[in-house]
């Protein structure tokens, strides 16, 4: 259990953005950053320049980026626009900056997908930045996104929790947190959760490894614990099964569930991870779940239970959040948390880019997707 004094939802685009930018902008002393990918685009260009700007005037800044994610980031991105996006990158470096690229240790995981999918951001100043966005114009112009600002107790708990997702942070910089001058009453209760499961498996990574992951865990029982609402956030909505379950199980007692994920449009360069979201439909329909699909991207991972407890963060409602990459979520039931998350699930329930997804849109889908879903739905945990 941790605390905040303060807190402030980032669900607007623009908000969240000039937030980031005035952080470096404004840092005067360290700056810690942590993301799956940076795009070589007009973001991931501006804030790498602003972070350039600041390892200059003397702060010192630590860049985290996942090395697995930056490969499907690249995806998005020419040779050319690569090559000028690792030359930015060492620009950092070569002007005393600490760009770490996260790999984990064992072959099978890195082979497998295995990494960090974490977004931090903390300066001197006490305030923190957590939630779902990475450095590209996907997160900042497409997709929906939740962020959140907090200062207080929970800040250095955040940027303490990098070094397990393979950052380094300055004792100095922890204790300097612990003391910002200023910082109002923390009586805002959270509940910070993060596993990193690279770090509990053995020589065969996520195969075979049926350890626990805390944030896993700790979703299920917030899902059990519903009694009348259910509403979750999602990229593609494909969770470990153990949620799964426990998802299917609230439905069929009485909970009126609700899931609000991506179209399969809304990943230009792949329809996999739909197909492997579309492969439980039937059961979860089965079940009396109701499933939306936002054609430009929902990229927010929210669960809101009975409109009174509330997490959100950075994890994917998959099976690479379980087994293969680092997560993390904050927690709460205070109703200065819980209520924007609500308002949210208000918007997205008005809004039209959300469409309901039947049994008649998937019969009507091309031949070759069906084809598709039916060969490779088995393969979901690796989708």
């Amino acid at each position: 259990m941790t605390s905040a004094s303060s807190f402030l939802p980032l669900w607007d685009r623009a908000a969240e953005w000039k937030r980031r930018l005035d952080m470096i902008h404004g840092a005067t002393s360290f700056l810690y950053l942590s993301t799956y990918y940076v795009e070589y685009d007009a973001y991931g260009i501006e804030l790498l320049a602003a972070l350039l700007a600041a390892q200059q005037r003397g702060v010192a800044v630590n860049l985290l980026v996942d090395g697995f994610g930056q490969i499907l980031g690249g995806v998005l991105m020419s040779a050319e626009s690569k090559a000028a996006l690792a030359s930015r990158f060492d620009a950092l470096r070569a002007a005393g900056a600490v760009v770490t690229v996260y790999r984990p240790g064992r072959y099978l995981q890195r082979l497998l997908g295995g990494g960090q999918h974490v977004k931090i951001q903390v300066s001197e100043a006490g305030e923190a930045i957590f939630g779902s966005s990475n450095i590209t114009a996907s997160s900042f112009e497409g997709w929906n996104e939740y962020s959140v600002s907090v200062r207080g107790p929970v800040v250095p708990e955040l940027l303490e929790s990098y070094r397990g997702i393979g950052g380094a942070v300055a004792e100095s910089h922890l204790e300097s947190l612990r003391t910002v001058p200023g910082d109002t009453a923390a009586d805002l209760s959270l509940d910070f959760w993060i596993c990193n499961p690279n770090a509990l498996q053995g020589g065969c990574g996520p195969l075979g490894w049926r350890g626990q992951n805390i944030v896993t865990d700790r979703l299920v029982e917030m899902v059990d614990a519903a009694r009348a609402s259910l509403e979750i956030t999602s990229f593609y909505f494909k969770p470990v099964e153990p949620l799964l379950a426990a998802v299917v199980r609230a439905a069929r007692r009485g909970v009126q569930v609700e899931v609000y994920h991506s179209h399969r449009d809304a990943l230009p360069a792949t329809d996999l991870a739909w197909i492997a979201a579309a492969a439980n439909y039937h059961r979860l329909w089965k079940a009396g779940v109701r499933v939306y699909e936002n054609r430009h991207g929902e990229h927010s991972k929210i669960m809101l239970i009975d409109r009174h407890w509330v997490a959100f963060g950075s994890y994917n409602f998959e099976d690479a959040a379980h087994d293969r990459l680092a997560e993390a979520m904050l927690a709460s039931r205070d109703p200065r948390v819980v209520e924007p998350a609500a308002a949210i699930f208000e918007l997205l329930s008005r809004h039209a880019d959300n469409a309901l997804a039947t049994a008649k849109g998937l019969a009507g889908l091309p031949a070759r997707v069906k084809v598709k879903r039916a060969m490779l739905g088995r393969f979901k945990r690796w989708m």
